[in-house]
């Protein structure tokens, strides 16, 4: 371990240490801390420190990473379960966390048959961490209270990243913008995951000053995913924001909604016509049928292809996050895709590509779709796995769409629905599910919308039992007796 490294894990158990101590003794703190946490998932990367680092790999995780978010989020809960608040409990088992402890530990196998390991310890590592920011969000959301200051976080990070890239565009004349993210694609996939959430937000009963930030936050958010100029991205966004306001809206007609359309009409087609000749080439580049049925280019059909050849040798894939070292080395060029192998886990490889190598890039990147790129690294015992995990999450959602009403603890998790639709629609076309960033926003919002399934299930229990006393007290009373 270098120096600098030995340096950082003393700060960051110094400071996980002091982050819990404070928040025990002050809730202000455990708020700003939660707050904080929200915000940065945005931008993790930033924030981190990468032990055994192996940034030459083109993984979806390069390095035993460690952040300032993971040191909040434990912070939260563990004061949580040391000294919970008036409405804490210290425990309960969160929706969904039985499923990815399963998913989790299936992984685990699969890292352990497999070769190499390093690279698989370093994806375990980050589900690790995923899982203590779902529970940190989970515990810490119990009313209006938390829950506005989970909007407020998320807010702010969205209206942030979506200045960040009108700088990039208007400023530094930046083609497709990326934000704080590694690629536009990414930033267009957090758009797509976040906006829906304060769709909902305005149609709920919230404050004045948070649904302005909804406003800001929705605005930005679709200019930022213009900006990328991402297919896959402006039609999601488009799907999800309209689904989300059909179904979170009032239907009874006003004046002021008319006039509010209106002008949402208006800026929204000012803005495609503003970006319409850029759209246009970009949808214009390739066809479903190039995409798909070329088998000289690396289309999102190459990846079917390749994860097909994977699960015919192996039944449980290659491993969790082995995807680029295994289709570099063995399935790329068996398809006629000659890259550069990797010499091993602990060697860089090299960096050219050679004249009739069929590749853009010297190594694989991950699989561009979320499903061929879990088949390929855990096989489809791995996919079933994973879609039943995402039904799960889908059900915890859509259970709130049948009652209609402002409430802000039923309107929300509409909005985080629609927003775990936008990530799984536009995963159809990318990997970047796995990127850090997206994957810990994606992870607090599935832990408050845990919290508030969890905060619904409860009031129905109590309601019937409430049903039921009132009942027995009513078959107990004495009959009147009566008079002949």
């Amino acid at each position: 371990m270098e120096q600098k490294h030995l340096v950082a894990a003393i700060l960051l158990l110094a400071s996980a240490g002091g982050g819990i101590l404070v928040s025990c003794f002050s809730r202000r703190t455990r708020d700003v801390f939660f707050v904080l946490m929200v915000f940065l998932s945005a931008m993790s990367d930033r924030w981190d420190v990468n032990f055994v680092s192996r940034e030459w790999y083109r993984g979806t995780t390069c390095g035993f990473e460690i952040s300032i978010v993971d040191v909040l989020a434990l912070s939260v809960l563990a004061s949580i379960v040391v000294a919970p608040g008036e409405r804490q409990r210290r425990w309960f088992l969160p929706a969904s966390l039985g499923l990815m402890i399963l998913y989790f530990l299936f992984n685990v196998f699969c890292v352990a048959i497999a070769e190499p390991k390093l690279f698989g310890l370093f994806a375990l590592t980050k589900m690790m961490r995923g899982i203590l920011i779902f529970l940190a969000a989970a515990f810490y959301v119990r009313g209006e209270r938390e829950l506005k200051l989970f909007l407020l976080g998320l807010g702010v990070a969205v209206c942030y990243e979506g200045l960040i890239a009108l700088e990039q565009r208007y400023r530094f004349g930046i083609h497709r913008v990326f934000s704080d993210f590694d690629a536009p694609n990414s930033l267009s996939m957090y758009c797509c995951l976040t906006a829906p959430v304060f769709v909902a937000a305005l149609n709920a009963r919230l404050p004045r000053y948070l649904k302005l930030l909804g406003v800001a936050a929705i605005a930005l958010a679709a200019i930022a995913v213009v900006l990328t100029i991402s297919r896959a991205g402006v039609v999601t966004l488009a799907l999800v924001l309209v689904a989300a306001t059909l179904i979170t809206m009032s239907w009874r007609f006003t004046a002021r909604k008319v006039v509010v359309g209106a002008v949402v009409l208006a800026a929204a087609g000012g803005v495609l016509a503003k970006s319409w000749e850029t759209l246009a080439s970009r949808f214009h580049e390739a066809n479903l049928e190039e995409e798909v049925g070329n088998r000289r280019s690396q289309g999102r059909g190459y990846y079917i292809r390749v994860a097909e050849a994977i699960v015919e040798e192996n039944w449980f894939g290659v491993g969790p996050n082995n995807w680029s070292f295994w289709v570099s080395n063995r399935y790329g060029p068996r398809l006629g895709f000659k890259f550069a192998p990797y010499p091993s886990e602990d060697r860089e490889p090299r960096y050219y590509v050679e004249a009739d190598a069929n590749v853009d890039d010297p190594q694989a990147a991950p699989a561009h779709n979320l499903a061929a790129l879990t088949v390929g690294e855990t096989g489809f015992a791995g996919l079933f796995l994973f879609g039943l995990l995402w039904l799960r999450w889908f059900q915890m959602g859509g259970v709130f769409l049948w009652r209609r009403t402002p409430d802000p603890m039923r309107r929300i998790p509409v909005g985080i629905f629609f927003g775990t639709w936008g990530i799984f629609l536009q995963s159809i076309t990318e990997w970047v599910y796995h990127q850090t960033s997206i994957y810990f926003t994606f992870h607090v919002m599935l832990g408050v919308l845990a919290s508030l399934y969890y905060v619904r299930r409860q009031a129905k229990r109590a309601a019937r039992r409430a049903a039921q006393e009132a009942e027995d007290a009513a078959l107990a009373m004495p009959l009147a007796p009566v008079r002949t």
